[in-house]
């Protein structure tokens, strides 16, 4: 007959909750500060695959992803099938092969603390418009620059609002006063600008800015803002892109081969810039974005 083991006596049972309610703290406080923006997630990560024995390796993988802001459980567990790692793992108890992926993956997430200058940018008709509409109803505190531009406006678009509608008169001589942080003809018929006082003086007083501008201005301002953040928003599929093109009917059947002659050309820009937003639906892209520019959480309204 095997002897009984004796159970454990109170002063180890009661030892042994306390070190588990400790550990949940420790952990709930890693949560926290990654929420807040007082660390990383990759800082948490590197940190949890240096030391085995800290809260931070202890920390579920599921939980990790959703302590960054804009990502809830189902984009969390989007992420992890796509990064080929379970919801169960541990981030110590991620293998060799896995460490690349999320390390890569989380270096994607990370706004650039301090830059207050970003820039969307995309192949036409990938929704550009809608997604910062979005953005200027859902967070007043972002500075939207207002573009100059030589064409006419659409059905619904606001002189000083959507645009500054200008002649290319005016449009010449804000280019030969150097008003202008960059500006490009696009499609080969009209020509659009930044405006470069106001972006400035937004940035002066505290605000995040955000241009929605085109390909070649994208690169006009890294040449003079090099901290400026890149963010290119890119269509789920090639199919997606021309049906949006086609069913918006702001062109005509010439118009819109010119600009799917363009778009392809885009597309291949994407892998320099600093981050890629694919445009599945508005709310989701919308998040991503405001994530990347380090928009207080608790500022967000959706």
């Amino acid at each position: 007959m095997s002897p009984r083991i004796a159970p454990p006596p109170d002063t180890d049972r009661a030892a042994a909750s306390r070190a588990a309610v400790a550990a949940r703290r420790a952990r709930a406080a890693v949560k926290t500060a990654i929420e807040s923006g007082d660390r990383s997630a990759l800082e948490v990560a590197e940190t949890a695959w240096r030391d085995p024995a800290s809260p931070e390796a202890t920390l579920r993988i599921t939980d990790l992803l959703t302590s960054i802001p804009g990502i809830g459980r189902v984009r969390a567990q989007r992420f992890l099938d796509e990064l080929g790692i379970s919801e169960r793992k541990r981030v110590g108890g991620l293998g060799a092969r896995q460490r690349p992926r999320l390390r890569g993956f989380l270096r994607t997430r990370q706004p650039r603390p301090g830059n207050a200058l970003h820039v969307l940018s995309g192949p036409t008709a990938v929704g550009k418009s809608t997604l910062s509409e979005f953005i200027r109803e859902s967070y007043p505190q972002v500075y939207f620059s207002v573009s100059a531009t030589t064409r006419k406006p659409r059905p619904g678009e606001v002189d000083g609002v959507h645009y500054h509608f200008v002649s290319d008169a005016e449009f010449d001589r804000l280019i030969a006063a150097g008003e202008l942080l960059e500006w490009a003809k696009v499609h080969n018929a009209y020509r659009y600008g930044t405006p470069r006082g106001p972006v400035f003086d937004a940035i002066a007083a505290g605000r995040r800015v955000l241009l929605e501008i085109d390909i070649a201005g994208a690169w006009q301002v890294r040449e003079q803002v090099p901290e400026a953040l890149l963010v290119f928003l890119a269509p789920p599929t090639w199919e997606d892109l021309v049906q949006r093109l086609s069913g918006r009917g702001t062109e005509t059947p010439d118009e819109q081969q010119r600009r799917l002659a363009t778009a392809r050309t885009e597309l291949a820009a994407q892998g320099a810039f600093d981050r890629v937003v694919i445009n599945r639906d508005v709310v989701t892209a919308a998040r991503e974005v405001v994530e990347l520019m380090g928009v207080p959480r608790g500022a967000r309204d959706f």
